[in-house]
C-alpha cells in the first residue's frame, strides 16, 4: 500500500458485512483506503474471519472483561492509535462511545446507521418503520459526536417499504444499499472532499444542508 492511501481502522461487533464492502473497494482498488486494523469488542465474530482472509490485522478487545465503559473506551482509544489511522469507521460498532473517546476521533470517524435519521436512532429501526407505517426507509451515514446517533450528517440512500415487508426482508434490503452508501462516504473522505467543523458537514469546502443521496 502507497502512503497516499487513507489509513483506515474498521471498528465491529458481528458479522462485518459494511467491513466485507470496504475490504472488496480496497481490493479491486475502487476505494483509495488502506484498512490498516480491524478491532472487534466481541471474539469469534465473522468480521474477524473476513479481516483475517484479506491478511488484515485484527485485535480482538472483550468489553466483558472491563469493570467500566471508561475503562474499556481508554483501552480502545490506545488500541486504534497504535494503527496511526487517518479515518475510524464503526461498522456494526455496537457501544456507546464515552465522549473522551469519541473526542480523540471528532471529524475522523464514521458511523452507519439503518434509519434516515434524525428518524429512529438507537435500535430496532426497521420495526418502528413498519410500525409507524412509513412509506421509505434507509441509512445515514455521519460523524461520530457525543450524541447518539445525532452527529452532522453525510450522506443517506433510501428504499421505498413494500406492503408485503417484515423486520428481516427490510434489513435484507437495507443491507445492500449500505454496501454501496458506505464505501462512497468512506471514498469522499479518503479524497479530501469531507469535514467536520463547528458540529458541521462540509462537502468539497461548502456547508452541507441536507445529506447527499447515494
Amino acid at each position: 500500500m502507497t502512503s497516499s492511501k487513507c489509513r483506515v481502522v474498521v471498528l465491529i461487533s458481528g458479522s462485518g458485512t459494511n467491513l466485507q464492502a470496504l475490504i472488496d473497494g480496497q481490493l479491486n482498488q475502487t476505494l483509495a483506503i488502506d484498512i490498516v486494523g480491524v478491532i472487534s469488542n466481541r471474539p469469534g465474530v465473522a468480521g474477524l474471519e473476513r479481516a483475517e482472509k484479506a491478511g488484515i490485522p485484527t485485535k480482538v478487545l472483550d468489553h466483558k472483561t472491563f469493570d467500566t465503559r471508561e475503562e474499556f473506551d481508554w483501552q480502545m482509544e490506545r488500541e486504534i492509535i497504535k494503527f496511526d489511522p487517518d479515518l475510524v469507521v464503526l461498522a456494526g460498532y455496537m457501544r456507546i462511545m464515552t465522549p473522551e473517546l469519541v473526542k480523540a476521533f471528532e471529524g475522523k470517524m464514521l458511523n452507519i446507521h439503518p434509519s434516515l435519521l434524525p428518524k429512529y436512532p438507537g435500535l430496532q429501526t426497521h420495526r418502528r418503520a413498519l410500525e409507524n407505517g412509513d412509506s421509505e426507509h434507509g441509512s445515514s451515514v455521519h460523524f461520530v459526536t457525543e450524541v447518539l446517533d445525532g452527529g452532522p450528517l453525510i450522506a443517506q440512500s433510501r428504499i421505498t417499504i413494500n406492503d408485503d415487508d417484515t423486520e428481516q426482508t427490510l434489513g435484507e434490503r437495507i443491507k445492500l444499499v449500505e454496501h454501496k452508501l458506505y464505501p462512497q462516504v468512506v471514498q469522499w473522505f479518503a479524497e479530501g472532499r469531507l469535514a467536520f467543523e463547528n458540529n458541521q458537514t462540509f462537502f468539497d469546502g461548502k456547508k452541507l444542508e441536507q445529506p447527499k443521496q447515494v
